[in-house]
């Protein structure tokens, strides 16, 4: 990877205090380097976000009560890789989730294009102390296992991505951002309310995604197309 390219995956947050949000069946006073499952979006982590509300929907993926998790990040020093910045696009998301979550690869193009992805636009992740950017819930993750088969273009996919206002995840990668991580308190969230509306944001992602694929892309940019090199990595319509 030449110099240049890995200055521009590398910056420092210049924000200092950051307050956070981490949903779960349990209290979480004090994120341990090292836990969490491996096959996450962005591998291993502690997954956060900056809304409450959505951290009290990720809290109840059944009709159980759960708990937001309040916290303060000190971001001084630490190396952010912010996905949503404009020297990335879809794709660099994309090729981070095929490297860390499990998808049936059952078709030629499926393997070529995701090894095309990961060849190309893999950013070096071990680099970072925290990264930004999508949470691949089941819609999202429907969303690009479709485009990976060929089964709808860029455009469609980029989209999707908009669909359901699922919110941006940040993930704490390194020992460094998990030492400059302070628990400050808690607050329940009730399952029966917070179930239904997690429900509901994925299904109207389904729905909304279902009738703009009304509206071929014909002309659009198809993985086949990336990986036979009809389109250059620093092509417009890529960001």
């Amino acid at each position: 990877m030449c110099l240049t390219k890995l200055l521009l995956w590398k910056y420092t947050c210049i924000m200092s205090k950051v307050i956070l949000y981490h949903g779960s069946d349990k209290i979480v006073s004090k994120p341990v380097f090292g836990k969490g499952k491996i096959y996450n979006d962005y591998g291993q982590g502690f997954y956060c976000t900056k809304n409450i509300e959505l951290a009290k929907e990720w809290a109840c993926p059944t009709l159980d009560d759960g708990f937001s998790n309040c916290y303060e990040l000190e971001s001084d020093g630490l190396r952010v890789l912010d996905l949503q910045s404009k020297e990335f696009c879809t794709l660099h998301w994309l090729s981070i989730l095929i490297a860390n979550r499990r998808f049936d690869m059952d078709t030629p193009i499926m393997r070529q294009g995701a090894y095309y992805l990961k060849t190309h636009f893999l950013p070096p992740i071990s680099e970072f102390d925290v990264i930004k950017g999508y949470r691949a819930d089941d819609s999202y993750f429907s969303f690009a296992q479709a485009f990976l088969s060929n089964q709808i273009s860029y455009s469609q996919l980029q989209n999707a991505m908009k669909l359901g206002k699922l919110g941006e995840q940040i993930v704490l990668k390194s020992q460094k951002a998990f030492n400059q991580i302070e628990f400050r308190n808690y607050e329940i969230a009730e399952g029966k309310k917070y179930y239904a509306l997690r429900m509901s944001r994925m299904d109207n992602a389904k729905k909304d995604y279902k009738k703009s694929l009304e509206d071929s892309d014909i002309s659009g940019i198809f993985i086949r197309d990336l990986i036979l090199g009809a389109v250059k990595e620093d092509d417009p319509r890529l960001r």
